[in-house]
């Protein structure tokens, strides 16, 4: 399809005045303190939005909305364990990374247990976000191809050099920003549909409510053979239950919060403790921002019920993919000049992951790895311009990560993410819990553990595929592999510390144990 003369101004507009920003704040950017952290210098609002912008991601703007028209609101579920998870990290976790004045999530790892596990941790976390940027640009520009007469070549071209640009300039000052802007766009055009369903509906709110009620589109329920069944809440390894979606979560946004250098990123960038706490809370918006998602795709529902539609009774009967529904709704149903606000909030989720991560990728690359390793003791200079190079590079292996992606065919790459993902990130949320929780573990003992887990998370994927015996077959659902995962890495490295005994360290200021007061 051509977009409207309007849409292309209004999309065009964004993405220039996105590239402006990364073109001012590059001005500002002389030293690697600034590049990384903005000189630890903003408080805890503006934080607070950018952290929203960098979690949200493309998932939220077409990924919810398809969930909740197609089944219910069962992917909600997780999230209701957010403002736990944020007190809890706020109070006992954050001292340890605002304390140190850390710029890595990985430093803390190498005070704890050694330098060698400090490297885990990073590549690691290189290897998963150069995947996970590939499939994110990817996934934005199949949407870019479909609402333009772009191919899909030029989408990733556009979209990825557009990205590139202002986060290589500009730095993590550029991304938070340009992360509020995104934020405050999402939001926006999410307003925009759910008040045109409404004002076209002839019930308008009320009718949503009543048409999700009659037909338990507000319930925590699975759709299975067409049919949605409420969830049990029972404890279960083998069905996804209430009780287990709620562990999820709570393995999940623990696993953001203390272990992500794109959220330890942010603390650092703040003022101090305080400011960082609150960036932590404002954060928490991200629940009813979720919510709302979630209640756009149940009046997506409603609306074409009430206003009948082929290719989207196609995408609630599964012979079209569901996180197309909203796409449709903007391009056929919303005026001129709109639509390419609308597509420019899309876009704007998507953006708002990817610059995040090449600035995490460039700072953990030079922070943990190049200087601390293999190029030591240079001028500040020289590693400000190493990490335009490194940003450069991740943004390079982005786009052809992407390419390969588009031109493969792959129909699995959110599976394909998730493999990659569990082998080699499985159980990270472990063993940070483990070095803030006890006095357990010592570099031998971690590494007896993340052996252990890649070994269990590498039978998980081999028995998934089939490619074993079936009485080697995983006696769980594989969704529950990560929290499992978890649970091996922090019993592995406990077990093999209690019985190749520790070594004598100082752990001042490294657990919640031994945690000073100054």
């Amino acid at each position: 399809m051509k977009l409207h003369w309007l849409d292309v101004v209004a999309l065009v507009s964004y993405l220039l005045i996105i590239i402006s920003v990364g073109i001012y704040f590059s001005r500002k950017n002389t030293t690697t303190e600034g590049y990384f952290v903005g000189n630890r210098s903003y408080s805890g609002w503006v934080i607070g939005l950018s952290m929203i912008g960098t979690s949200i991601s493309s998932i939220t703007f077409l990924a919810y909305p398809a969930d909740s028209f197609k089944t219910s609101w069962l992917r909600f579920l997780p999230n209701i364990v957010l403002p736990i998870v944020i007190i809890t990290s706020a109070y006992l976790f954050l001292p340890f990374f605002k304390r140190n004045n850390i710029l890595s999530a990985y430093e803390y790892l190498e005070e704890r247990f050694g330098p060698s596990v400090r490297t885990y941790g990073a590549i690691t976390f290189l290897i998963g976000q150069l995947v996970r940027i590939s499939l994110i640009l990817y996934l934005l520009s199949l949407m870019i191809h479909e609402v333009t007469s772009l191919t899909i070549l030029q989408s990733i071209l556009l979209s990825g050099i557009t990205v590139g640009i202002y986060t290589i300039l500009g730095g993590i000052e550029a991304v938070i920003w340009t992360d509020v802007i995104q934020t405050i766009t999402l939001v926006f055009g999410g307003l925009i549909c759910i008040g045109v369903i409404i004002h076209q509906l002839p019930g308008g709110l009320y009718q949503i409510i009543d048409i999700a009620l009659v037909n338990n589109k507000l319930s925590f329920s699975e759709l299975k053979d067409g049919v949605l069944h409420p969830i049990s809440w029972g404890v279960s390894l083998s069905n996804k239950t209430g009780v287990m979606m709620i562990f999820l979560g709570l393995s999940w946004f623990f696993q953001e919060y203390i272990t992500n250098q794109n959220i330890i990123q942010r603390y650092a960038a703040t003022k101090n403790e305080s400011e960082a706490r609150k960036a932590m809370f404002i954060s928490s918006i991200n629940i009813p921002i979720w919510a709302f998602f979630m209640f756009l795709g149940t009046a997506l529902y409603a609306y074409f019920q009430v206003y009948p539609s082929d290719p989207a009774n196609e995408m609630l009967i599964g012979e079209r993919n569901a996180e197309d529904i909203l796409p449709y709704f903007i391009i056929y149903y919303l005026p001129a000049g709109i639509s390419g606000l609308i597509i420019a909030a899309a876009i704007a989720a998507a953006m708002s992951s990817l610059d995040s991560s090449i600035n995490s990728i460039s700072t953990v690359s030079i922070h943990d790895i190049y200087r601390r390793y293999l190029v030591p003791n240079k001028d500040d200079l020289h590693y400000l311009h190493a990490a335009w190079y490194i940003a450069t590079f991740a943004t390079i292996i982005m786009i052809i990560g992407s390419c390969i992606l588009a031109f493969s065919k792959m129909n699995t790459l959110q599976d394909t993410y998730n493999t990659i993902g569990s082998v080699v990130m499985g159980g990270v949320l472990g063993l940070y819990l483990l070095g803030f929780c006890t006095k357990r573990g010592n570099q031998k003992s971690v590494w007896f553990g993340i052996t252990l887990t890649m070994i269990f998370s590498l039978w998980t994927v081999l028995a998934k595929y089939s490619f074993l015996p079936y009485w080697l077959q995983a006696p769980f659902d594989l969704y529950y592999t990560g929290i499992i995962g978890q649970i091996v890495m922090f019993a592995g490295i406990f077990v093999a510390a209690v019985l190749f005994s520790d070594s004598k360290k100082n752990l001042k200021n490294l657990t919640i144990w031994t945690k000073s007061n100054k």
